[in-house]
């Protein structure tokens, strides 16, 4: 099928390990609700199929997700597996381990070691799958203090064939530092955004030695979960208005235009919202723009 909107490649592509992706990717956390996890009312199964088939129609090869992204009646990893298998030749696919939820909906406590196996696999049976293109280690209290245990038990699935490449999520430089030890590290995925708590520290880590950095709430902000509210910053507002865009897609052309190696994987639940969000690669932003876009952000905490 042709079409006249810009493609997922307008923003070019980076390397995760020997795995090319459009650096505009897709988050499958909002396709099981209309609020993430067990909250609001479920997303229609056919609307949510339409996103993940319109997204990689518009070129989007790299898809977020996790066993621990589903509601009441929907499951991310099936509704990914029902709309793409057989999959396209050249997705990606990546996941993360760690945290978990239990048939409620509840958090559970998050995988020792040991169960990271038995995480791994959940993933491989819901998406139909016989090797995972990429895993991210989420860390939390207990996996942070005791990363080499938790990354050694991953690189040993990597070792075994199941995965692929290795990353990290809600990680610090010295976490990084730790994991590289280990195995190689793709990326890390970190809260981040034009007026989320800075991460500039990691920023820099990650393009020291061409480590993909995959910010999550890149749209939303500090809305998380929630999304992004209806109040702006003055100086966003000028921005959008000057590229008849959306607050959505100048959040996203900000987050692209940070370093080649910055990622986008904006989560949706509506196919126009896919494509609008792919259409943000193609906006360039000034210099000045970026100007008065970074003096919105604050220090992190």
């Amino acid at each position: 099928m042709t079409t006249n909107h810009p493609r997922a490649d307008a923003a070019g592509t980076w390397q995760l390990g020997d795995l090319t992706v459009n650096r505009l990717g897709l988050g499958a956390m909002r396709l099981t609700g209309s609020a993430p996890f067990h909250a609001g009312v479920p997303r229609d199964r056919s609307q949510a199929i339409a996103v993940l088939r319109r997204a990689v129609e518009l070129g989007v090869d790299h898809i977020d997700t996790a066993a621990f992204y589903f509601s009441r009646l929907r499951s991310a990893n099936e509704l990914i597996n029902s709309a793409l298998a057989p999959y396209p030749d050249g997705l990606v696919i990546a996941t993360k381990v760690g945290p978990s939820r239990d048939s409620s909906g509840g958090w559970a406590e998050p995988a020792r070691p040991d169960e990271l196996r038995g995480h791994v696999e959940e993933n491989l049976r819901q998406l139909g799958r016989d090797h995972l293109d990429l895993v991210n280690l989420r860390l939390m209290r207990r996996s942070s203090a005791n990363l080499a245990e938790y990354f050694g038990a991953l690189a040993e699935l990597r070792d075994a064939g199941l995965v692929r490449h290795l990353g990290l999520s809600a990680a610090r430089p010295e976490h990084l530092t730790e994991a590289r030890r280990i195995a190689p590290v793709v990326c890390v995925q970190n809260r981040w955004g034009v007026d989320a708590a800075a991460d500039d520290g990691m920023v820099r880590a990650c393009a020291a030695d061409g480590t993909a950095f995959v910010p999550f709430y890149s749209v939303a902000g500090e809305g998380g979960e929630a999304g992004h509210g209806a109040a702006q910053d003055a100086r966003l507002r000028e921005v959008v208005r000057a590229h008849g865009a959306s607050v959505a897609q100048i959040r996203l052309a900000w987050t692209l235009h940070q370093g080649d190696h910055v990622l986008a994987i904006p989560g949706t639940g509506d196919p126009a919202h896919v494509t609008e969000n792919v259409a943000a690669g193609a906006i360039r932003l000034t210099r000045e723009e970026l100007r008065s876009l970074d003096a919105i952000r604050r220090p992190a905490s």
